[in-house]
């Protein structure tokens, strides 16, 4: 069974910066995708970026010139550097991946657990 360990969350003030790191039990290089996500408190679970095996990569309007997605052969790990970070980054941020693509973009096979992200306003 993969699993995905989410690391690098917590406080940070407006502004600021944070690099999230999801380490992954076996090899990147398997996965057809990998995604960040994230969880404000009372809102549904929303996309943030992914990044396809080739290294193609989608962000969120709300990512788009301030995050960036990237992944680590060497370190088995997808990253997501987080740059002038607002109170609406609040929540908890979620690896994901998998293997195949699916009819839906959200679809994924293994979830992390999740790591806190707060922006002090």
């Amino acid at each position: 069974q993969v699993q995905l360990v989410e690391s690098g969350g917590g406080p940070v003030a407006l502004g600021g910066s944070l690099r999230l790191s999801c380490v992954s039990s076996t090899t990147v290089s398997n996965f057809y995708a990998m995604a960040w996500y994230r969880q404000a408190p009372g809102k549904q679970r929303e996309f943030v970026a992914r990044i396809l095996k080739g290294g193609v990569t989608t962000y969120a309007d709300s990512a788009k010139g301030r995050f960036t997605i990237s992944t680590s052969w060497l370190k088995n790990t997808v990253d997501l550097q987080m740059d002038s970070l607002k109170p609406e980054d609040t929540g908890v941020y979620y690896c994901a991946a998998k293997t195949l693509p699916k009819a839906s973009v959200d679809d994924f096979d293994y979830w992390g657990q999740g790591t806190q992200v707060t922006v002090a306003s």
